[in-house]
Order: C-alpha cells, then sequence, then structure tokens
C-alpha cells in the first residue's frame, strides 16, 4: 500500500473543499503510473484514519472519482483504478501521463551492442534450433524435487545467510570433486574446486583476475563470441589460430609464442565451441610441452564433457601436469539444462581464493539450495544414471540428424559428424547465404538460435551450430526441410 499519508496533503486554507482536494491528487497519482489500472484504493475508513479526516469526506472524494470514471467501487470489495480510464479529461487536469523513465537520464554510458553473432527474430515459431542445450524433459524431476526438499529443510534450520567464500556448498564441493575425479581423471582436492552460477560466471572471473589492458590473449579462430566479446572488453589484444580437423593449429601458437608474450590462452579442446572439433592427443602433447616451456595461463573450457559418443574421450588438459598454468572451467548446466545455473572452477588454491573475494562483487551467496540438491543427486548416483540415459538418447538424435542432413542438404553444407556434444557445426556453401535462410526460415516456422557465424568479420564461415539435443526426430527432420527449401529458393 503506497504511503498515502505522504502523498496525500490537505490544505485547510485553501478554498478547494477538502473533498476536492483528495480527488484530484488520486488522479494526479493514476496519471503518473503510481496507481495503475486496477489498482486497490485504501478503503474509507482507513485513509480516513490516516489522513485525520472525517469518513465523509472520503466518501464525498471517492464517490467523486467513481463519477467521473476515475474508479470503480466493486461491492463487497473495494475501489480500484478503473480499467478503462477516460480519453477525454478535463482541461484543469494533466491529461498526459509521463512515466520518469520515458526519458535519458543525464548521464554518459556506453552503449553495449549485443555478443551474439546475429540478431535473431523473437518470433513464436513451431520449432527451435538452439545452440546445443540439453532436453530438460527428460530430467528425473522427482528426484529432483526430491533432493530440493531435503536441502531446503536443511538450509532453513541452519539459517545459512553468511557471505560465501568458500567457493560454495560444503557438500557440493566434495560431491562434485569425487565426481570429477572419477570422469576426468584431474588430480585435485577440495581447496581447488570453486562453484559458479554456470561456467559463463567463471570465464568472466578467472579472465577478469588474469587479463590487464594491453595483455594478449590467444584464442581459436573462430571461438566461443561471449568469451571472446569478454577478453576485449577487459582490453586485451586477441590473436586468433585458426582451426582444423585437428583443433587449434598448435604449431602457430608456437610461431606466435617465440615472437610475443602471451598473457593468456582460452581453448576449448572437447567438442570445441562453435565447430564441434575435438583436438588431437599430438596436438595435445605439444600444447602441454608449450604451456611448461613457456608459462602462460591457460582457461580450458570444457563445457559439455559428459556426452561422448563412440569411444571414451581423451582426458581433459588439466589432468595432466600443468604446475597450476590451467584454469579448467566447467558446467552442470549442459547436463541439467539452462534453469540450471551450475558452473564450476578447477585451479590453483591461492587464484580461487582471490576468485572467491572478486565473486563477492557480483554474487554474494551463490546458489546454496541448488547446490545441495545436486550433490544429493551425485551422492546416490541419479546424476551419473541421468548423463548415462541422456547421452544414447543423444547419440541417437545425433547420428539421425547427421543422416538427414547428409541425405537433404548434402549439396549445400560441409559438415564433419562430430563424436559426442550437442550440435552439428554446418557450413554453407558460398552460394547459400546463411544470414538470409536463417531470415527466411523464421517466417516458415523455424527460428535458427544456434551460434550463427555469417555477419561482419565472421561472414566468410557462412555457419552455425546445429542444436540437435533438444528436438525430437520429428522436429529435426522438419526442421532440415524448412531449411532446404529455404536454401532452394534463394
Amino acid at each position: 500500500m503506497l504511503p498515502y499519508k505522504n502523498l496525500i496533503i490537505i490544505d485547510k486554507k485553501d478554498s478547494l473543499s477538502i473533498y476536492r482536494q483528495i480527488s484530484l491528487q488520486f488522479i494526479s497519482l493514476i496519471q503518473e503510473g503510481k496507481l495503475p489500472p486496477g489498482a486497490a484504493l485504501p478503503s474509507t475508513r482507513n485513509l480516513a484514519f490516516d489522513l485525520q479526516l472525517h469518513r465523509k469526506t472520503i466518501v464525498a472524494a471517492y464517490e467523486t472519482l467513481v463519477s467521473e470514471n476515475w474508479i470503480d467501487n466493486l461491492p463487497r470489495k473495494s475501489y480500484t483504478v478503473s480499467p478503462n480510464l477516460p480519453m477525454v479529461r478535463p482541461r484543469s487536469y494533466n491529461s498526459k501521463r509521463i512515466s520518469p523513465f520515458s526519458e535519458s537520464g543525464n548521464f554518459d554510458f556506453e552503449h553495449y551492442e549485443p555478443v551474439m553473432p546475429l540478431s535473431l527474430s523473437l518470433n513464436n515459431c513451431r520449432i527451435e534450433i538452439n545452440d546445443g542445450f540439453p532436453d530438460i524433459s527428460l530430467l528425473p524431476v522427482q528426484t529432483i524435487a526430491k533432493e530440493f526438499k531435503k536441502a531446503l529443510e536443511s538450509s532453513a534450520s541452519s539459517k545459512r545467510s553468511a557471505v560465501n567464500l568458500d567457493g560454495g556448498s560444503a557438500n557440493f564441493k566434495i560431491s562434485l570433486c569425487s565426481f570429477l575425479n572419477k570422469t576426468r581423471g584431474i588430480d585435485m582436492g577440495v581447496e581447488n574446486l570453486f562453484t559458479t552460477r554456470g561456467a559463463q560466471m567463471a570465464i568472466y572471473i578467472a579472465a577478469s583476475l588474469i587479463i590487464k589492458p594491453g595483455d594478449k590473449v590467444v584464442v581459436s579462430e573462430p571461438t566461443y563470441f561471449i568469451a571472446e566479446t569478454l577478453f576485449e572488453k577487459l582490453g586485451a589484444e586477441l590473436i586468433r589460430i585458426p582451426m582444423d580437423a585437428d583443433g587449434m593449429r598448435t604449431e602457430e601458437l608456437e610461431n606466435i609464442l617465440k615472437k610475443n608474450v602471451i598473457k593468456l590462452l582460452y581453448i576449448i579442446p572437447h567438442h570445441h565451441h562453435p565447430t564441434t572439433v575435438t583436438m588431437s592427443m599430438e596436438r595435445r602433447n605439444h600444447l602441454m610441452q608449450l604451456i611448461d616451456a613457456y608459462n602462460f595461463a591457460v582457461i580450458e573450457d570444457d563445457y559439455d564433457y559428459d556426452f561422448q559418443f563412440k569411444y571414451d574421450p581423451y582426458l581433459p588438459l588439466a589432468s595432466g601436469n600443468h604446475r597450476g598454468n590451467i584454469i579448467y572451467i566447467g558446467s552442470l548446466t549442459k547436463v541439467l539444462g539452462s534453469p540450471f545455473r551450475l558452473g564450476y572452477m578447477i585451479a590453483a588454491s591461492d587464484f580461487l581464493q582471490a576468485a572467491a573475494r572478486m565473486r563477492t562483487l557480483i554474487d554474494l551467496r551463490g546458489d546454496f539450495i541448488m547446490e545441495e540438491t545436486i550433490s544429493g543427486m551425485i551422492a546416490n548416483g541419479d546424476l551419473a544414471r541421468h548423463i548415462q540415459k541422456t547421452n544414447k538418447l543423444y547419440s541417437q538424435r545425433c547420428d539421425f540428424l547427421s543422416d538427414q542432413v547428409r541425405t537433404e542438404l548434402g549439396d549445400m553444407v560441409d559438415f564433419t559428424k562430430p563424436t559426442g556434444g550437442m550440435a552439428l557445426w554446418l557450413k554453407f556453401k558460398p552460394e547459400y547465404d546463411l544470414s538470409k535462410i536463417i531470415k527466411k526460415a523464421n517466417l516458415k516456422g523455424l527460428s535458427i538460435k544456434g551460434s550463427a557465424y555469417c555477419n561482419g568479420k565472421d561472414a566468410h564461415f557462412n555457419a552455425f551450430r546445429f542444436g540437435f539435443a533438444s528436438l525430437n526426430e520429428l522436429e529435426l527432420a522438419e526442421a532440415v526441410s524448412i531449411i532446404k527449401k529455404t536454401a532452394q529458393s534463394l
């Protein structure tokens, strides 16, 4: 309820009657947007008490507002602002309702450009191709609800509210540390683990601690566009190294290291984003030699390691002997779905202490309840079972989509079927302008929201990520059909 005692000021020396002063001030509150259509007014008894007036005065003011169609008198309920405000109002009233936020403030700020590679329509389409996200319909909802209830009850009893400087829930860190040791072979302790709200936060914190304006940062070409934008925002000078079928060309990295002092390497060796390429063992070994010889920091982004279809994946770079130079970043968001913002960072303990302090600038406490929830799922094996189940299904969807693309789009695109992950990298031949395909496909009911590299400096790729994990076979087939017909109509 608004503080009407301070909003409605009565001047008993004014020649205008008190009830009319009240009605006019209510009209001003409505016109200013402080009382929107449908808002309830205080009862005549309560307002009379607040303003220290007789109730009949308030009744007269309200009846005036009702007669002028500013408010409605609902039987047995209350007075509410009319949902259909009058179009013609007396000249003595300010008929223009202007929000104070309708004008730009009198201060300078950076007009930040969107980081998406392509501005996409937000129309409601029948099918949406995303960047490669999991199918949340497969989640073990009852199990999650059970563990969430336990975590909520435990949190309520402990009354946890302190600032989080320990890198996450203790139970979650212990469970996650065990899970990562078993699945990734990383030799680490709980003191080397730091949890975040998604991998993006982890990348942001790590990069912000390392990069200073003018530092040289090496990335692949192409690379994950949000990370690239972040590094540039921090003032880094980016050095781009091309990709091929074996991953980043480490021989070119070696040539760059011989001539430059590199502060940071950002690399995605497993299911590279956006190309889905997995770095070969020969290149991995060469890269580890370079890290040891030149002693630079590495952010290893391993966003969907858990989804490997045909064989056991290579272990992360962080599982090797890197003498603390690798910061390993991963996410459970790719396992559970985008509503679950759970990322993590593995690094030397002194670096994580700095990360924990920096995190307090943007997030004081973390998602303690959800961390405890997933901790329970890890401990009882439900997370591992969910990964096994979804991995099998995503493999089938990858096979199906690859067959569809090969059959229907074979003469339009170049692609290599990935060994895991949740997306295909489709590179269209020059005569098929992807930016036009995306716009026309949207009109046919297909929204392509996978990372698209077909505008500006990335126009030469003419490619996008076709996320398949969240679509069933009928949706995948229809999406390919729409892309084919759209491309043929260009």
